[in-house]
């Protein structure tokens, strides 16, 4: 979607998509927005509450089940197991897609990686689909003027149809990381390195550098947490090229900076017809 800064400002209920990397600011920005008649749809969110629920909690059962005490109050009905995922706490969705590596330390193997790597996406997809449904539910049901789509890091690994979609529906705005912004989620990443998105063909070939690099002959070797801090420099820069080719075609460019700076509605609005009119909206 393409707009002039006047256009945004007029728009009686504006609809927007958040783009970029984990850790730029999307969901802070999607808060302080929610605060002033803006619906908060969160992609995690509804990937782990609709589309992953039973994977998620199949996945925590398997576990149970494994401790003969918990094992035997799960089976006769005793206990249950509700899934408590949200927008601030996604835990139980990371849990869920897991690591590569050595089983003894929580690592998955190849094979039921990728088959939750897919189970993902799928969700993911179908996440970004429901997007024009929920954006109809937030005003007739909920009331809201004003619709903000929170979308997960991998949405730049999704199919173009995914992409229009959201483009034909809502204003995409790629929240672009400076140099510094790069530092801090790398070091973020090595301090506390988080289950990812992988497209399979990137997997497979940072995978077979990876192992040639460690010295590594099989998948259960890997140090889970290690292969994670190793690749995530590589997604990063990997991902930079979709997200520029996203907002160049169908949405616009906004900086961290910028995003930072918004304390209210009102900062939001005048920032991004700034934006609009600056990139010829």
């Amino acid at each position: 979607m393409k707009l002039s800064g006047d256009e945004f400002r007029h728009w009686d209920h504006k609809s927007i998509t958040l783009l970029g990397m984990s850790g730029v600011g999307k969901t802070t920005l999607a808060r302080k927005l929610r605060r002033h008649n803006w619906f908060h749809y969160s992609g995690d969110y509804r990937i782990g509450t609709r589309y992953l629920d039973e994977p998620i909690l199949d996945n925590i059962k398997q576990h149970v089940m494994q401790i003969p005490f918990t094992r035997e109050l799960l089976r006769s009905d005793s206990i249950y197991i509700t899934n408590n995922l949200d927008i601030d706490n996604l835990k139980p969705l990371s849990s869920f897609l897991g690591k590569l590596g050595n089983p003894e330390l929580g690592g998955l193997d190849l094979k039921e990686f990728k088959r939750r790597q897919e189970l993902h996406r799928l969700a993911e997809v179908n996440s970004m689909n429901d997007v024009p449904e929920f954006m109809q539910r937030a005003r007739e049901v909920y009331r809201y003027a004003h619709f903000v789509n929170d979308a997960g890091g991998s949405l730049c690994e999704m199919d173009d149809a995914v992409i229009k979609l959201l483009a034909q529906h809502t204003l995409i705005l790629y929240i672009e990381a400076t140099a510094e912004d790069e530092k801090e989620l790398i070091a973020r990443a090595e301090r506390d390195p988080k289950p990812l998105y992988y497209q399979e063909a990137f997997l497979d070939e940072q995978l077979a550098e990876y192992m040639r690099e460690r010295g590594l002959d099989y998948i259960a070797l890997i140090e889970p947490d290690d292969f994670v801090r190793w690749v995530f420099p590589r997604l990063f820069r990997a991902r930079i090229p979709r997200y520029e080719h996203i907002a160049a075609s169908y949405g616009y460019t906004v900086g961290t900076d910028e995003v930072l700076a918004v304390a209210s509605e009102q900062d939001f609005i005048d920032v991004i017809a700034g934006v609009l009119n600056r990139q010829g909206g």
